[in-house]
């Protein structure tokens, strides 16, 4: 079952950069950096309030948040919906007809597991849905 929103994800070219724009921005704060291999990503995770702001900087060439920066630059990449689970949900939304780009969730950034939802299965939105790691 879908509960909320989970994150909001930016697609940027120079990490450090973008972290110092949204903390000046908003007053957020970092609660979360890493690399996420499988994604070819750097993440770093803003907190404003009870939102979350995941900023998102490439680290190759063929990573789909540098594709994403040079067909339409940086800015909102996806929306992530919480889900008590990934799998079930892709699932749930395959078994409706709803486009898939992951038909089986994956590992995503701090340990969750994700699948994505084609962006026109949803009005040309690209849709994350997350389920937050066990433990």
């Amino acid at each position: 079952m879908i509960r909320g929103l989970n994150h909001i994800g930016i697609a940027v070219e120079n990490l450090d950069a973008a972290v110092a724009l949204w903390q000046t921005a908003t007053g957020g704060r970092v609660v979360h950096r890493e690399t996420v291999a499988e994604q070819r990503v750097e993440v770093a995770v803003i907190e404003i309030g009870s939102l979350h702001v995941e900023l998102l900087r490439p680290t190759s060439e063929d990573s789909p948040i540098f594709k994403f920066i040079a067909a339409r630059g940086p800015g909102i990449h996806h929306i992530a919906l919480q889900a008590d689970s990934t799998q079930a949900e892709l699932d749930r939304m395959k078994s409706q007809g709803v486009r898939l780009i992951d038909e089986t969730a994956r590992a995503g950034a701090e340990g969750t597991r994700v699948g994505f939802v084609h962006p026109k299965a949803v009005g040309g939105v690209l849709l994350e849905v997350v389920e937050a790691r066990k433990g």
